[in-house]
C-alpha cells in the first residue's frame, strides 16, 4: 500500500510540474507565467518529496529531502518576486509607438 502511494505521490507531483510547464508556454503575461511556475514548484516538488518519503525507509534522507524542498521554495519566492517587480516596471516603462 505504502509503494502505490508513493507512486502516486510521484506521478500527481510530475503532473503540476506538467502543468506548470504548459502554463510558462501558454500563458499570455509575465506574471500568469510566473504563478504557473511558482505553484509547480512548490507542489510539484512537495508531491515528489512525499512520494519519495513513503518510498525511502531512511529517515535521514528524508530530512534531507525536506531540507531541499525548503531551499527551493525559498529561492522560488525570492526569484519570482524579483521577476515580478522587473515585470511590473518593464510594464509601467512601455510607451506605445507612434505612428
Amino acid at each position: 500500500m505504502m509503494v502505490w502511494s508513493g507512486v502516486l505521490l510521484l506521478v500527481m507531483g510530475l503532473l503540476f510540474f506538467l502543468a506548470g510547464s504548459l502554463g510558462l508556454l501558454r500563458f499570455p503575461d509575465v506574471f500568469s507565467r510566473l504563478h504557473a511556475v511558482t505553484k509547480a514548484d512548490t507542489l510539484g516538488l512537495g508531491f515528489i518529496v512525499l512520494g519519495l518519503a513513503l518510498l525511502e525507509p531512511n529517515w535521514q534522507r528524508f530530512l534531507l529531502m525536506l531540507l531541499i524542498w525548503g531551499l527551493v521554495m525559498l529561492s522560488g519566492t525570492i526569484s519570482c518576486q524579483l521577476l515580478g517587480q522587473y515585470g511590473r516596471d518593464q510594464q509601467a516603462d512601455y510607451k506605445e509607438p507612434a505612428e
